[in-house]
């Protein structure tokens, strides 16, 4: 199985950025965190960060063409208004998508609040840390061994 971990906006900035927010642990560790992970789990992971809204959308349908069997994508800022990466996630269904916050979103300003992305995934982890992604990673493997 391969799952592939996107990174949207500012997610490389970890550990520097609002860390009262989104807390010390830097985006090596985060990367690290998910290496980890996929090894315990028994799956392959490749990671991608962008900062730019055409490359992930790039990056999604690369995904669909190399067979990929999940993704867990965190769009950062473009969660809340890139119609753009909602279509591109919709159209490489079947592919799950999940999609994860690392802060609470709904406890923050009222723009964070809606997400026009999550309505094309399979589902949503947010205000878990960074380990909102390895729970993501731990629901793509099971929904994948549910389906066969």
């Amino acid at each position: 199985m391969k799952l592939l971990v996107m990174n949207g906006p500012n997610i490389n900035f970890l550990g520097i950025r609002e860390k009262g927010i989104y807390g010390t642990e830097s985006f090596e560790t985060l990367e690290k965190m998910i290496r980890d992970k996929a090894e315990e789990l028994g799956v392959t992971v490749e990671l991608f960060q962008s900062n730019g809204e055409g490359e992930l959308i790039d990056r999604l349908q690369e995904a669909y063409r190399e067979g990929v069997d999940g993704i867990v994508f965190n769009p950062g800022a473009y969660t809340h208004y890139s119609y753009a990466l909602r279509d591109a996630i919709g159209s490489i269904a079947p592919i799950p998508v999940i999609e994860v916050h690392i802060s609470n979103v709904h406890k923050r300003e009222d723009f964070r609040h809606v997400s026009v992305t999550a309505p094309a995934c399979l589902g949503q982890v947010v205000g878990l840390g960074l380990n909102g992604y390895l729970l993501a990673m731990e629901a793509l493997v099971a929904e994948s061994r549910k389906n066969g």
